[in-house]
């Protein structure tokens, strides 16, 4: 992402959809080699901001559903 640091700024939505644009770009051909390359290169930071965000998306139905499963420990301890 050192090169695109722009992408760093999206929210997953635009990464995502960005990075969709730039598949079907590479996939349609007819690019020269470098921008073949640099649109590969752009691709792969979307991709990488795009799987940041779904990692801290994880990570927090995670603690979810921790804290959910603690409550229903303490309930069934509180009840016996």
């Amino acid at each position: 992402m050192a090169d695109h640091p722009d992408v760093a700024e999206l929210g997953y939505e635009q990464a995502r959809d960005e990075l969709a644009s730039v598949v079907k770009r590479l996939e349609a051909g007819g690019l020269s080699l470098e921008d073949s390359l640099a649109l590969w290169e752009r691709g792969e930071a979307l991709a990488a901001v795009c799987e940041g965000h779904l990692a801290g998306a994880r990570e927090r139905v995670e603690r979810a559903l921790a804290a959910v499963e603690d409550d229903a420990e303490d309930g069934e301890t509180d009840g016996d």
